[in-house]
């Protein structure tokens, strides 16, 4: 058995020079995501179509596995599940038709479109009035359209073998994979950047992935999981790199020295600035990010531009102008958005009054007194690993389910309270305890003060909604420091 891989019509209008470097490139994509299966899988490039050969004795879980891959490989826009078989005349090559197509086209309008190559005694436009004229016989309901028909019945014969298309499966579209030179997609967890680094796969870009660590192990378990998926399933074909960047440093030095109004735009042009180092030390030319016009204070156009100059590469951003329903539904077609939905998307930074029209003189003012030495410090605390090792890292697990065992304690109980929330936040909602006693340590300096708190009780971390705290004290678990846990206020 064989498939046929129709080429993305992207492709086939390039130039004869251009086109055959593409299919061949595409060939090479094809014969590296199947090699996995460990099976004899042929695979052979032509003009307009590649060739997918299986062995007859392929069982029924290898044909799903092939046919599952090749629908997701950029550059293919229709695989057609082919049999071959030998003819003596048109007789026969109705009756094979008849077979095979007269469920199709009951009751619906239909056309027959023959192709030939060889010598025949007939011509395809006679091989189209026989099979119509059988296939009427067989199907009286049906009726020939030949303008607008619902069922188009595709025959082609090369020699004397008759070739029938028993299924078309629907393909990726776009270009193959690496023609197109490489993009550093930033990756945050939710549902607008898995959308954003797939968009880029699709259109031909050997896409990395860089992860900004906002939130300890437990958020980076949760990057690598949808990232590997995201991988795995569309660009299986390369090996790119994952970069984590412990940035909960950088966020604690926004806190401490950014106004309030500030703090957003800020975060993202310390990404920004990070990104690009990151990327030019891998030659890797431009970034990707899920920003979309106006889903957050940061994403205006006025603060957009001021993110962009901080970053010496260009910013490209392909889910820009989408609706979020939007980008959540395509986050569904690809399979990213049961890990966004599983796992809040961290920001360490949450203004209470966020500037949306920032001026480039108040950004200027607002990292005056920044302490770029940190920047630096967790750039050149990067960790790099190979995609196709990124869940054998040490330490890695899947993310951990909602209560997971970290001990928890409520209002009214006699324990030790972290308030880990921003000097800011505390002022503008005290918390008040029934009982026990309150710490105020910022999370951004709670992993450097654990160690040195008494392990002779427990330690319960505030915050407003609970998942910064949960992150810490998962944070602190991983390091041993297991006499940590999450405080739940009234209403909580």
């Amino acid at each position: 058995m064989y498939y046929l891989l129709k080429l993305s019509p992207e492709i086939t209008i390039k130039s004869r020079s251009v086109r055959r470097h593409m299919t061949r490139c595409l060939a090479a994509n094809v014969r590296n995501t199947l090699k996995p299966l460990g099976q004899k899988i042929g695979v052979r490039d032509g003009w307009d179509l590649l060739w997918v050969s299986l062995s007859d004795a392929a069982d029924g879980a290898l044909i799903t596995e092939v046919e599952a891959r090749l629908g997701r490989i950029p550059g293919v826009q229709e695989i057609q599940d082919v049999r071959e078989v030998a003819f003596t005349d048109l007789d026969d090559i109705a009756a094979r038709v008849v077979s095979l197509w007269t469920p199709r086209i009951a009751g619906r309008p239909f056309r027959v479109s023959a192709k030939r190559r060889g010598r025949h005694d007939f011509s395809s436009s006679d091989m189209e009035r026989h099979l119509g004229a059988a296939l009427l016989a067989a199907a009286p309901d049906a009726h020939v359209n030949l303008k607008q028909p619902d069922v188009n019945v595709t025959v082609e014969v090369v020699e004397q073998r008759l070739r029938l298309i028993q299924r078309r499966l629907p393909g990726l579209g776009g270009y193959p994979l690496g023609l197109q030179g490489q993009a550093m997609a930033l990756m945050s967890g939710g549902y607008d950047s898995p959308v954003a680094a797939w968009r880029m796969i699709r259109r031909g870009i050997k896409t990395h992935f860089l992860f900004f660590n906002l939130g300890g192990p437990e958020h980076e378990r949760g990057v690598r999981d949808v990232t590997h998926h995201l991988w795995r399933r569309y660009s299986l074909s390369h090996r790119v790199n994952f970069i984590s960047v412990p940035f909960e440093p950088v966020v604690g030095e926004i806190l401490r020295k950014v106004p309030d109004g500030m703090m957003g735009v800020v975060l993202k042009r310390m990404m920004a600035r990070a990104a690009s180092r990151l990327a030019q030390r891998s030659r890797v030319p431009a970034l990707v990010t899920g920003d979309a016009i106006a889903q957050v204070s940061s994403q205006t156009l006025t603060n957009l531009a001021l993110i962009d100059d901080a970053s010496e590469l260009p910013i490209l951003r392909p889910v820009l102008t989408e609706d979020k329903e939007t980008i959540i539904a395509q986050a569904r077609e690809i399979d990213t958005a049961r890990f966004a939905e599983v796992m809040p998307e961290y920001c360490g930074v949450i203004s209470r009054r966020p500037n949306t029209r920032a001026r480039r003189d108040q950004i200027a003012e607002a990292e005056a007194e920044f302490d770029f030495a940190v920047l630096d410090a967790a750039v050149d605390a990067t960790e790099v690993t190979r995609i196709d090792r990124l869940l054998e890292s040490p330490g890695h697990r899947p993310p951990s389910p909602a209560g997971e065992a970290v001990p928890e304690a409520h209002d009214g109980e006699d324990v030790s309270v972290i308030d880990i929330r921003s000097p800011a936040e505390r002022e503008a909602t005290p918390l008040a305890l029934k009982a026990g006693r309150c710490l105020e340590i910022p999370f951004y300096e709670l992993q450097q003060r654990a160690p040195e708190l008494p392990d002779d009780r427990r330690y319960f971390l505030y915050c407003e909604q609970g998942v910064m705290s949960r992150m810490q004290a998962l944070h602190l678990h991983d390091r041993g420091l297991t006499h940590f846990g999450i405080y739940r206020a009234p209403g909580r």
